[in-house]
């Protein structure tokens, strides 16, 4: 297998920087202009509008967003420290590229701490937060299809695991899963991709909730495990692809 098959595989830099990326700039609201800024260009990164591998350039990200050269370079640096941005000596700041084995690495890592986060839920939870993860799950499936279900289907994934957390009420589960979560939602996007991902994520994730809502914490830790592996599978699977681009 050739180097280009081991990444989640860069998309070549663009004369204007920021490319195709279309963000409208900041205004002035009650959040502080940096944090509104690191969640625009997370964002970004998140939804594939930025892709890996493109360029962040300094002036191009001024202008676009129409904030300074300091908000820019904190902005990158707290990107960098998620894993998110890469700093390349004599180039600057491209959106990073995921190998394989980093890939393999995340999601072995999940296995572990989301059965656990599974656990310490029925553990911990109340009958309110027991109810919003039903929901959730509800909410999944009643995802249409179309041109925007997998970006939907993202985003319900992402309130599952925020009640998943919430319930837990582990402060050192919940750091280490959040730092993890932004990759993780990059492999998520590749992996909801694979024809017929979706509704077999749809099924697993209800197998945790049954198991959930059963109070039976060996059944819930194993659903959990098998959805983070059969979803590793996939992801893994398509990176190794030849011709997988950065927009799978």
């Amino acid at each position: 297998m050739s180097p280009q098959q081991h990444t989640l595989k860069a998309e070549p830099a663009s004369s204007g920087g920021v490319g195709g990326w279309q963000a409208t700039p900041i205004g002035r609201v009650a959040a502080p202009l940096r944090d509104q800024v690191l969640e625009v260009v997370r964002q970004g990164i998140l939804d594939f509008q930025l892709k890996p591998g493109q360029r962040l350039i300094e002036r191009e990200l001024m202008a676009q967003l129409g904030v300074s050269r300091a908000t820019v370079r904190e902005v990158v640096a707290r990107l960098a420290s998620e894993g998110l941005v890469t700093i390349i000596p004599q180039r600057g700041a491209i959106v990073s590229v995921l190998s394989v084995e980093e890939a393999a690495d995340i999601y072995e890592m999940r296995v572990t701490l989301e059965a656990l986060a599974v656990e310490r839920f029925i553990e911990r939870a109340s009958e309110e937060q027991t109810r919003q993860i039903r929901q959730v799950y509800e909410d999944l499936a009643a995802v249409p299809n179309g041109p925007d279900a997998n970006t939907a289907r993202l985003r319900v994934k992402d309130a599952f695991y925020q009640v998943l957390l919430s319930g837990a009420a582990s402060p050192p589960l919940t750091q280490i899963l959040t730092m993890l979560q932004d990759r993780v939602r990059l492999l998520r996007r590749m992996s909801l991709s694979a024809p017929g991902r979706p509704e077999q994520t749809e099924r697993e994730i209800k197998a945790i909730v049954d198991a959930i809502s059963k109070g039976d914490r060996a059944a819930a830790a194993k659903a959990s495990a098998t959805h983070v592996r059969n979803a590793a599978r996939t992801a893994l699977s398509r990176m190794a692809e030849p011709d997988e681009g950065a927009s799978a």
